[in-house]
């Protein structure tokens, strides 16, 4: 998604953000930083930009109410775009609104670093864009160096790894009116009680494309066949990875999603297609999004989503079958002589 082959990091400023809860504070350079060192260039873009070469999502500033600029960072990196001459000054007001926000005891204090790329490209498309980035995981690292005859051996604490970037995002300058093109890096969104990057510190709402739209239905779908039919339906194990199998060729094989075809294809049950249709319903209710019903289909979506569409039978911890094909050629039994149940699985030749 992102190629920062062509790219040059034309000015970084770096902030040291505390966490208020835990009364830390805030401490701001007084300039920015034109890096000269060619070396030192690369490792740091090596640093900011390589988590994002495998970024698909793109978001979009957002607001509650629909002012984007009385969104912080929008109205600050609009000013930056603007006037390169106010990149540092805006940069000291980001670090100063994250220590505002970011107010949540599990929040690590860390560096705050505010870079301006050209020549970013997305989506085929090249660009300038302003760089937002967050270290907060500190790690030791051994120093190896001549001495003597030989070599002699040191340590540094609180180093930082280039290769783990904790938090980031990239403002693109482009559509503007829209809220700008925005990727972001933020592993602890659903899984830290301090996840305050996206919804707090950017306040972002995900762009409505394809790749998004594709996501979204692979998602409400597996979560009715691996939750919801159980509470309506008696289903077999392997006939819920059918399910899976069967959607996940649907969406390889065709170019566009119709819900309809897609219903009649692959659930292929008018009780089935009729419980999917109002689990669809109620999950745009509760969670206040639309879930489109045609659309032409994301292979990047599709590829993404497929770690996640299993396809193995697991039996207690002897056996993992996987099923790729014929749910006709497994059958479940029940040996009464073992007491135990079993699968009959039917092949022509070993391979």
């Amino acid at each position: 998604m992102v190629s920062f082959f062509e790219s040059n990091l034309a000015e970084l400023s770096v902030h040291h953000v505390g966490n208020k809860a835990n009364e830390e504070y805030y401490s701001l350079s007084e300039s920015s930083m034109h890096i000269a060192d060619e070396m030192l260039n690369q490792l740091l873009k090596q640093f900011f930009l390589s988590p994002f070469q495998k970024v698909n999502e793109v978001y979009r500033f957002t607001q509650h109410n629909n002012d984007l600029n009385s969104n912080e960072i929008y109205r600050l990196a609009t000013a930056i775009f603007a006037d390169g001459g106010l990149f540092h000054e805006n940069s000291k007001t980001m670090a100063s609104y994250l220590f505002e926000v970011a107010d949540h005891p599990k929040v690590k204090g860390g560096e705050l670093y505010v870079a301006y790329f050209e020549n970013l490209q997305i989506e085929g498309d090249l660009h300038d864009a302003i760089g937002i980035f967050r270290s907060e995981s500190k790690e030791s690292y051994f120093k190896v160096y001549p001495e003597n005859d030989g070599f002699g051996i040191s340590y540094e604490q609180q180093g930082i790894n280039i290769n783990k970037l904790d938090k980031g995002c990239l403002i693109f300058n482009t559509e503007k009116e829209e809220g700008y093109k925005v990727v972001v890096i933020d592993p602890t969104s659903r899984t830290s009680d301090a996840a305050y990057w996206k919804d707090q510190f950017l306040m972002l709402k995900i762009r409505n494309d394809n790749f998004n739209k594709t996501q979204n239905v692979m998602d409400v779908y597996k979560t009715f066949v691996t939750e919801k039919l159980d509470q309506e339906f008696d289903v077999e194990k392997t006939d819920k990875i059918d399910l899976l199998n069967r959607s996940m060729k649907y969406f390889k094989e065709k170019e566009t999603f119709d819900i309809d075809e897609f219903a009649n294809e692959v659930i292929a049950n008018e009780e089935g297609i009729a419980l999917f249709k109002d689990y669809k319903q109620s999950y745009e209710e509760e969670f206040d999004t639309q879930i489109a019903d045609n659309f032409d289909i994301s292979t990047a979506a599709v590829k993404k989503q497929a770690k996640d569409f299993k396809s193995i039978l697991k039996l207690d911890k002897n056996f993992h079958v996987y099923i790729h094909g014929n749910k006709e050629l497994i059958q479940k039994e029940y040996d009464a002589e073992k007491g135990m149940n079993c699968y009959k699985l039917y092949f022509k030749e070993e391979q």
